[in-house]
């Protein structure tokens, strides 16, 4: 499980965004990021939790806490650096939520905040789609219903 203390919240990060003019440096931000997500062991590589629709490889393990609308935790890897980096503002925006919470949010006003879509590439942005896409089938299996279509 990942310990909420070495995860950023999704606040402090469009705040820390805020601070950076240049996209460059955000760019920066964002790999750090990335270096703060806990490694996934060699078992955790595997094409279970690989993520479908992405130019890089990434691979996303899903665990819950039972119940009706069970508590999701998420974690993470790629073998691309500015990947890691938006899998840490994925985790960040939905780790450690409720399902139904996780179905129900849509991220594009964070990622809009966060300049995300107008600065990727579109190998990046179809990626990133794909890794929201599978949290949300995660947390839709989890809760037992099916999420719903942007």
């Amino acid at each position: 499980m990942t310990d909420k203390s070495q995860t950023s919240s999704i606040d402090t990060i469009v705040d820390d965004f805020s601070f950076l003019d240049e996209w460059e440096d955000r760019y920066r931000y964002v790999i750090e990021l990335g270096r703060t997500l806990e490694p996934l062991t060699e078992a955790e590589h595997c094409p279970a939790n690989k993520v479908e629709g992405c130019a890089s490889q990434v691979w996303l393990v899903t665990s819950s806490s039972g119940g009706e609308d069970p508590v999701l935790t998420f974690r993470g890897d790629s073998d691309a650096h500015i990947v890691r980096g938006l899998i840490a503002i994925l985790l960040a925006l939905y780790s450690g939520r409720k399902a139904s919470e996780i179905v129900s949010t849509d991220p594009a006003d964070t990622f809009d905040r966060l300049g995300l879509r107008e600065h990727l590439t579109r190998q990046r942005s179809n990626g990133l789609t794909a890794m929201v896409e599978r949290v949300r089938q995660e947390a839709a299996s989890a809760k037992g219903s099916q999420p719903a279509l942007n």
